[in-house]
């Protein structure tokens, strides 16, 4: 018997086998980075954007709360700073350090 061809047949078939396409191989770490782009990047680059919004848009007589948790009434605006008003006592804080409005500012009545 002539097992040579076997063998041969063999080795043929192995090298028709071949791996995966340079295609097949980025689909699936450029889904990741798109995964995280829009569960990761996306939303912080909004919540950057909103209080970027929010500090450019402080005036005096709004409530805000610090980072630090300190309520109070902004006396007046430089700026990189705002003078809050607490508890009879004046802070001297930097804008950035405003994380929000106690309350929402009021709508004007047309």
């Amino acid at each position: 018997m002539d097992f040579g061809l076997v063998g041969t047949a063999l080795a043929q078939g192995a090298a028709a086998a071949k791996g995966p396409s340079t295609m097949e191989m980025l689909v699936m770490p450029l889904g990741f980075l798109a995964i995280m782009y829009f569960f990761m990047i996306r939303p912080q680059q909004k919540r950057a954007k909103e209080h970027q919004q929010l500090v450019s848009g402080l005036k005096v007589g709004d409530e805000v709360v610090t980072t630090g948790g300190i309520i109070g009434k902004i006396r007046s605006v430089a700026d990189n700073f705002v003078t809050l008003e607490s508890a009879n006592s004046s802070l001297k804080v930097l804008k950035v350090n405003v994380t929000g409005m106690t309350k929402a500012p009021e709508a004007t009545k047309a």
